[in-house]
C-alpha cells in the first residue's frame, strides 16, 4: 500500500513515518521546499496551499494520511487558510488523481463544547469558539461530503518519544483550573490508530482516540517539575477536553501506553 502523508515533518508526522515504514507501508511525504525526510521515504515537493503541486503527490496512492495543520498562532487567517482551504485543495487532488484512495484526516478533541455534560462523544453537537477547532470542524465537513472513502481521527493532547510537548504544557495552561483533566495519547498509539484506519477499520467514521486515564493539568505539570497554583474552587467545565473512546475500542483500538504515568516511568514521554 502506498500512503501519502502530509505534515510529515510535524509533531505527529515525524514520529509516525518510521513506524509506518517499519510496518511495511510504502510512504510518500509531501514536503515544502527545503524540508527533508529519511531516505526510505518517497519525498514529493509541494504544499497543500498550492493546488498545482498536489497532482504528483496524489497520483496513484492507496491512502492519504492528512496531518498538516496550523495550531498555535494568533494568525487566525493562516489557521483557516491552512486547515480548511488546504484540506479542500488536497481533497480535490485526491478526487482527480486517486479517487479510490482512503483519506484519513487528523482532527482534534477541542471541537467539543466546553460545557458538554459528559466526555465528548462523536455524535455530540459541536460549536467550537476558537479558530483551530472551528477550522477543523469545517474541514471535517468538507471531507465527509467529498464522496471519498474517509475517516476522521480526533486526537487529544499528543505526547511522547521525546517530542517536548508534555514539557511545554505548563506555559500554555498556567491560567487554567489545576483540576482540569484532559485526555492524552502517546505517539505509539497514534501509529496504532492510523494503521487500523489504513486497514479500513474506521471507514466513514469519526473516531475519538485517547489512552485510559485523563490526567489533571496539575499532575501533568508536576511530572515535568512545574507546580501550578492550587485551588479548591469548583471546576466549571469538568468534561472539557475529556473524550469518550468507546467507539474506538469497539473497533479494535486498545492503547499500549495506557497512561502518561506509564510513559513517564518507561522513559518514553
Amino acid at each position: 500500500m502506498s500512503v501519502l502523508i502530509t505534515g510529515a515533518t510535524g509533531l505527529v508526522g515525524e514520529r509516525l513515518l518510521p513506524r509506518l515504514v517499519e510496518t511495511g507501508y510504502a510512504c510518500r511525504a509531501l514536503l515544502r521546499a527545503g524540508k527533508s525526510c529519511p531516505e526510505e521515504i518517497d519525498a514529493v515537493t509541494g504544499d497543500i496551499l498550492d493546488p498545482s503541486t498536489l497532482a504528483n503527490a496524489a497520483q496513484g496512492v492507496s491512502a492519504i494520511v492528512h496531518l498538516a495543520a496550523v495550531f498555535r498562532t494568533q494568525d487566525t487567517d493562516l489557521i483557516w487558510k491552512s486547515n480548511l482551504d488546504g484540506t479542500r485543495n488536497l481533497i480535490a487532488a485526491v478526487k482527480t488523481h486517486a479517487p479510490d484512495a482512503r483519506f484519513i484526516m487528523s482532527s482534534t478533541s477541542h471541537v467539543y463544547n466546553k460545557d458538554n455534560p459528559h466526555p465528548g462523544r462523536e455524535d455530540d453537537p459541536v460549536d467550537p469558539q476558537h479558530a483551530y477547532p472551528a477550522s477543523k470542524v469545517a474541514a471535517e465537513k468538507e471531507l465527509r461530503e467529498s464522496g471519498l472513502n474517509w475517516s476522521i481521527l480526533r486526537f487529544p493532547f499528543v505526547y511522547g518519544d521525546g517530542d517536548g510537548h508534555l514539557q511545554s504544557l505548563p506555559k500554555h495552561v498556567s491560567t487554567w483550573h489545576p483540576a482540569q483533566r484532559m485526555s492524552t495519547i502517546h505517539h505509539r498509539d497514534i501509529a496504532q490508530a492510523i494503521t487500523l484506519a489504513l486497514k479500513g477499520d474506521f471507514d466513514r467514521r469519526i473516531v475519538n482516540l485517547a489512552d485510559e486515564a485523563p490526567s489533571s493539568i496539575y499532575e501533568l505539570a508536576g511530572m515535568v517539575g512545574k507546580r501550578l497554583d492550587s485551588s479548591c474552587e469548583p471546576l466549571s467545565n469538568p468534561w472539557y477536553l475529556h473524550v469518550d473512546t468507546s467507539l474506538a475500542r469497539s473497533l479494535g483500538f486498545h492503547p499500549s501506553i495506557r497512561t502518561v504515568y506509564q510513559a513517564w516511568q518507561e522513559g518514553i514521554s
